[in-house]
């Protein structure tokens, strides 16, 4: 297989969404989301993500919106800004909603303080009803945790913690400027525990510089030591025309595409070997897990933050490059910080771009995540549901004959399936369903990031 991964050493979409956020575009904006707000129903709870912009330092493989500062009065302001959104986007709801799954995510939410943290939580009770069972996860970065800080976000109400790791190896995390020693990990997650809060996750990646195949089992062999419920294994994506500060990592230090197969097949299979379930392309979940679960009952979707157990239909994103799903389409708010500010000083819903979508991207958006995350999809059976024939996907399945030949996927009686040792492949096979990318000129394959 790792021919095959020099071969369709591609570029192409997470694919988190569908449209992907490259096609966003201005057209949407703060009337527009008014207006999708005010449509929703409030029998339907919601997802509502929350991105906090800042770092105390820059970790070079990174590839989210984020700013570095010194002082905690950006933060500060930010956070004002942030509950003056919240009460702006309750105000455009039809009524009050229940909220389900609550997420925090950076830059590094660890840079609020716990007052500031129970400031928050408290505002969104006032403006929503959250589920008695409702997910609240926050992202962490370990280097700035302290056993105060994990006491406050579990006061809070925080139930999930997501540890940012990536690599254990000295060499490795000073070539990408995060020097994270394991006991630091350790404690924290001791400490989480200690408090209450004991679903786990954890992201590693592979495709860093310096790392080897040794390298990512052991730091494999190190990750579940600490018994993490999830565990993600990201890819680095080395896109440094849109983040200049990966310019800072050497690419004669990156491993080639044969390397980065090898290190992803070494730390997945050790990662079943060692009792998880293999979760789409790049997670992992202990069996008992609601992820595991969600993949065994077919409930199984993906958004911004990856693989979930999440029904919601809405997803509604605050913050400034916050994206939102809804039933009409997708949001994204304004960045930079200065601009999403203003809008909301201006009573606007910050919205800066987005996509509306219809049944065509609807019926695409089906297909493409039932490959994500069941690595198989009955073509026949959704058309079915949006009333077409599979007929209409002909010259998709025209483009799957490479990866047909080569062994990648099965194709039969307008059935799809991802071989299972084909399995990093599948953003491949999806992308064939993608007519914003195949409609795209071939600059535009930049914007993303390697298959595999």
């Amino acid at each position: 297989m790792n021919q095959l991964a020099n071969k369709y050493d591609f570029r192409v979409p997470r694919y988190t969404s569908y449209p992907t956020a490259p096609h966003f575009h201005d057209g949407i904006n703060s009337e527009t989301a008014s207006q999708w707000l005010s449509e929703l129903d409030p029998a339907d709870p919601l997802s509502l993500y929350f991105h906090i912009p800042f770092c105390d330092s820059m970790c070079w493989f990174c590839g989210c919106y984020t700013k570095i500062v010194n002082r905690y009065e950006p933060i500060a302001a930010y956070l004002e800004t942030l509950l003056q959104e919240v009460d702006l986007v309750a105000s455009k709801l039809p009524s009050r909603f229940k909220a389900q799954h609550l997420h925090w995510g950076g830059g590094s939410p660890t840079m609020l303080t716990p007052p500031d943290w129970q400031r928050l939580i408290d505002r969104l009770r006032e403006r929503f009803d959250i589920a008695d069972d409702a997910e609240i996860a926050v992202e962490l970065d370990p280097r700035d945790a302290t056993e105060d800080y994990i006491k406050g976000i579990a006061e809070a109400g925080v139930n999930r913690a997501s540890i940012g790791v990536q690599d254990f190896h000295p060499e490795v995390q000073e070539a990408i400027n995060r020097i994270q020693p394991f006991e630091v990990t350790k404690q924290v997650i001791d400490w989480l525990r200690q408090y209450g809060i004991n679903s786990i996750n954890m992201d590693l990646m592979y495709g860093l510089p310096h790392q080897t195949v040794a390298r990512v089992a052991d730091q494999v062999e190190k990750a579940v030591s600490l018994e993490p419920q999830r565990i993600a294994l990201f890819g680095y994506a080395h896109v440094p025309w849109m983040k200049e500060h990966q310019k800072l990592i050497s690419e004669a230090d990156l491993p080639d595409a044969d390397a980065r197969w090898e290190q992803a097949e070494a730390a997945s299979d050790r990662l079943v070997e060692l009792g998880y379930v293999r979760i789409g392309f790049d997670h992992f979940a202990r069996p008992d897990d609601s992820l595991a679960v969600a993949l065994s009952n077919g409930t199984l979707q993906r958004n911004f933050q990856g693989y979930t157990a999440d029904k919601a239909a809405t997803l509604i994103g605050f913050g400034a490059s916050a994206i939102s799903s809804l039933p009409q389409g997708y949001l994204q708010n304004h960045l930079p910080m200065k601009t999403y500010k203003t809008a909301i000083e201006q009573s606007d819903i910050p919205t800066a771009r987005g996509i509306a979508i219809d049944q065509n991207d609807l019926l695409r958006r089906r297909i493409i995540e039932q490959l994500m995350c069941d690595m198989s999809v009955n073509l026949a059976a959704v058309c079915a549901e949006f009333g077409t024939k599979p007929e209409v996907l002909s010259a998709e399945i025209d483009r799957l004959k490479p990866y047909i030949e080569d062994g990648i996927c099965v194709y039969e009686n307008f059935k799809i399936s991802i071989n299972e040792e084909a399995r990093p492949f599948v953003r491949l096979i999806a992308a064939a369903f993608d007519s914003y990318l195949n409609d795209a000129d071939n600059g535009e394959t930049k914007r993303h990031s390697r298959a595999v």
